[in-house]
């Protein structure tokens, strides 16, 4: 009896990691070809979208994720590739206001403050891209965030009738990017679980245009 109950559970584990692989590689799939690491092959959205993360990690130091996805924002702006950032990002709390935070590092950088759109219910990359094409408007936009996050980003954007490509930000190696990465897979699989069930963004609101 032990032994059926052993092979029952060696099943279920050997599916569940077989089901996480389908979804990664459903995934990684759909974005081939969508995402672009240098700003000179990329083609020109009105729009760039910036995924929001925390600009400290936990103990107060740098968050890199934040500083390449500024950067990469730079880049596009500066490469005329972009011609407004629309900032979507977690506003929690009065003490925690990802795009508020990034607006202030980008004008610091040289983008125009009326060039810069804050979406402030971005709480997930789900409500970010539903949020893009309800309230802000568009149909087509490039995302800027780390290669993985894009691809995940992208396949969400277009089962929501958004066209999107994406820029990514440079990667992080070693510890700490391997970290987020495992917690990818799961982010993978929730989307899935998402599409199904049909979850919507915590907040819509009114229409915002970006012009």
């Amino acid at each position: 009896m032990r032994k059926r109950y052993y092979k029952i559970g060696g099943v279920l584990v050997l599916a569940l990691f077989l089901f996480i692989l389908l979804c990664d590689f459903i995934i990684s799939s759909s974005a081939k070809g969508k995402t672009f690491s240098d700003p000179n092959e990329i083609p020109k959205n009105r729009v760039g979208l910036v995924l929001g993360t925390s600009k400290k990690l936990i103990g107060g130091l740098p968050n890199p994720y934040y500083t390449y996805r500024i950067n990469a924002t730079i880049e596009l702006y500066k490469s005329k590739k972009i011609d407004f950032v629309l900032v979507s990002g977690d506003n929690g709390t009065r003490y925690y206001n990802e795009p508020n935070t990034f607006k202030k590092d980008l004008i610091a950088k040289g983008i125009p403050s009326e060039k810069i759109f804050l979406d402030f219910a971005g709480f997930r990359t789900l409500d970010s891209m539903v949020r893009a094409k309800e309230v802000f408007g568009l149909n087509n936009v490039t995302v800027i965030s780390q290669e993985f996050h894009n691809q995940r980003a992208i396949y969400l954007a277009e089962k929501k009738g958004l066209n999107a490509i994406g820029y990514n930000a440079k990667s992080i190696i070693g510890t700490q990017g391997l970290k987020v990465h495992l917690r990818e897979y799961l982010a993978r699989v929730k989307v899935f679980i998402d599409l199904v069930l049909n979850i919507q963004p915590k907040f819509f609101g009114e229409r915002v245009e970006i012009k």
